[in-house]
């Protein structure tokens, strides 16, 4: 598991492996994928790092969706419940996965986070994943879209250095946009220009939580998603499908 997650575990013990491993991963994923389509709901697996704007985005998405759309969350975190806390103060549903010391989520635990919400009610779930750009990248959680948050502060090199979690995503939200003036190394320009070196394919954003500025043209992406789920519902679950990619 280390070599596949990345954690760098140097006791590494060689065996016989006759299944893929994450084959049982998929199959919960599967199952978890089954479920949202029978009921219609567009499930979305946000990442980014610790500090990204992850909550501040969907907190932003429930003001402005407010009273038009049923929203709820699982979000993950090693330790604490905060971020659902502060979800639920903004209007969503939500619940929290403790991991303890795992660094993603896996499809096991929404399975299990699913039995404790009532998530076949809603439009949209979120999947808010413990904050990493390395682990959550390489597990379906049965999700419709892979959506990562990428905060300017974080500098204009991060799809470079974290290619597999951008090559997976459909959407990339470029967070903080507020504070672009006070960021005199950060180029918009150059940001897109290394997103679309790692993932031609990917749809790209800028937002400001803060502001609001953006969270429009975030919400229509995720209407678009939806309704290209239930136009797919019966089809291939390929995620990058389901919406238009050029906001």
């Amino acid at each position: 598991m280390c070599d596949t997650c990345g954690c760098g575990d140097a006791n590494i013990v060689p065996v016989d492996v006759r299944d893929s491993i994450l084959a049982s991963n998929d199959r919960m994923a599967a199952h978890n994928r089954e479920h949202f389509r029978e009921r219609q709901v567009v499930a979305v697996n946000l990442m980014g790092s610790p500090g990204a704007g992850k909550t501040a985005v969907l907190e932003a998405t429930a003001r402005q969706l407010a009273g038009r759309q049923r929203l709820g969350a699982l979000a993950g975190d090693l330790a604490t419940d905060r971020d659902a806390e502060r979800l639920s103060a903004a209007g969503i549903t939500s619940r929290s996965i403790t991991t303890g010391s795992a660094c993603h989520l896996d499809a096991g635990m929404v399975h299990y986070g699913l039995h404790h919400l009532p998530w076949r009610e809603m439009d949209y779930l979120f999947i808010e994943n413990v904050g990493n750009l390395v682990c959550p990248a390489i597990y379906d959680l049965g999700q419709s879209a892979n959506v990562v948050a990428l905060s300017l502060t974080e500098g204009v090199d991060k799809p470079l250095k974290y290619p597999v979690m951008f090559k997976n995503a459909d959407l990339v939200v470029l967070t903080k946009l507020d504070l672009l003036p006070h960021l005199a190394d950060v180029s918009l320009a150059a940001i897109r220009d290394n997103i679309s070196r790692v993932s031609p394919a990917a749809a790209v954003l800028t937002v400001s939580a803060t502001s609001g500025e953006g969270i429009a043209a975030w919400t229509d992406w995720l209407e678009s998603s939806r309704i290209g789920a239930a136009q797919a519902r019966d089809g291939a679950p390929r995620l990058h499908q389901l919406g238009p990619r050029g906001f």
